[in-house]
């Protein structure tokens, strides 16, 4: 799978696109083939462990309802779309489908949604505070996009939040292998025009406040952050309702101190390597032994799991520290050239692991990982 941005390059899509406006790549995937098959993914929807929904409309009314779901037959033939987020967790195929988009790090990657519908169906207009690429498969669909505003929006069912009618700016047609690109707030509105999919490849980042509230709870589940403002050296006071600009700096340099950089990687790698969505994880740890991982690396490639998220910072990896599936791992500061290549590399060969594949500690190591299920051989 090859992505073609027509006329521009990925460095002039960020430059002209990126967080700034709509773009319609015509045939952006050429010879584009679904992932998987309607009834594939209604098979996925019927798993209690993967996130699906149904949106519907009936008499004009909206309606929607959560997986897993057993049948569709009452249902009809239109009007109503299958949703199910996550499928990087469950279909390695979608991993061809993220490294299409890999001119955009890891770490901003939400997932990647597939969507089958019926002629009519939708899931309404509304507004999206995330990146998506929209990629056509089969079928066609029918988008209005409308420009930044103040759009007012309201449930239009419990689980539906929808956006006011809104003047577009692209009224487009997509057909397979084409793609929409939406950076946040744009409104925007897909109506199939018969049986259809597509394929949404989505980017967020979260609030600062929802940041925050976790760097909170990181610091009382760690028992960390409990130094207190010390003033030995304190001025007599002659206004005592008065915070002074030097108390106010003690106050400030404490949450300063407090939130140092050690600290905020250390958090934000854990939270950016946690997964939102079930990861298809073995119940018990294999039974790998260093031998078996000697043997298979020399004509098997090493696959990440679905879904998994590993990173490391450019300022403090070679020290060894990197973070997968939300929590900090490390290895021995010999070993942290290996830890980009773990990284930034959904497959893995005996080629670029060649440096260490000798190195008993590593060795280790990686056979932890894959008896946790994090990385698989390639047995096809």
């Amino acid at each position: 799978m090859q992505l073609e941005l027509n006329d521009l390059t990925p460095e002039q899509f960020l430059a002209e696109y990126w967080q700034k406006k709509p773009l319609v790549i015509r045939q952006g995937f050429k010879n584009f083939q679904d992932l998987l098959s309607a009834d594939e993914m209604a098979g996925l929807a019927c798993d209690e462990l993967v996130e699906s929904r149904r949106v519907f409309k009936k008499n004009e009314q909206w309606g929607a309802e959560f997986g897993p779901f057993e049948s569709y037959e009452h249902l009809g033939e239109k009007d109503w779309t299958l949703i199910v987020q996550a499928l990087n967790n469950w279909l390695p195929a979608a991993e061809d489908l993220i490294q299409c988009f890999d001119f955009i790090p890891r770490w901003r990657l939400d997932d990647v949604m597939v969507s089958f519908a019926t002629p009519g169906g939708s899931v309404g207009p509304h507004i999206d505070l995330y990146d998506v690429f929209i990629c056509q498969g089969s079928g066609s669909r029918r988008w209005r996009v409308g420009d930044l505003g103040d759009h007012s929006e309201f449930a239009a069912h419990p689980a539906l939040l929808h956006c006011e009618p809104f003047e577009p700016i692209l009224d487009i047609e997509l057909n397979t292998g084409d793609i929409l690109y939406l950076p946040p707030g744009y409104p925007h509105d897909g109506i199939s025009l018969n049986s259809s999919m597509s394929f949404s490849v989505g980017y967020r980042t979260a609030s600062a406040s929802d940041m925050l509230s976790g760097i909170a709870d990181y610091l009382i589940d760690n028992e960390l952050g409990k130094a207190q403002i010390a003033d030995p050296h304190r001025s007599i006071s002659t206004q005592s309702g008065c915070v002074t600009p030097a108390d106010f700096a003690r106050i400030k340099q404490q949450l300063l101190d407090t939130l140092d950089d050690k600290l905020i990687s250390q958090f934000s790698g854990c939270r950016l390597t946690s997964s939102k969505c079930e990861l298809d994880l073995p119940e018990e740890e294999l039974g790998f032994q260093t031998s078996d991982f000697l043997e298979a690396i020399q004509n098997q490639d090493l696959i990440r799991l679905g879904g998994l998220r590993c990173l490391y910072f450019e300022s403090d990896y070679r020290e060894g520290r990197l973070f997968i599936n939300g929590a900090a791992e490390s290895l021995s500061s010999d070993l942290a050239e290996a830890i980009p290549v773990l990284c930034d590399n959904p497959v893995l060969t005996a080629e670029n692991l060649a440096e260490w594949v000798e190195n008993s500690a590593f060795l280790e190591q990686i056979v932890a990982w894959i008896n946790k299920g994090y990385w698989y051989f390639d047995e096809d």
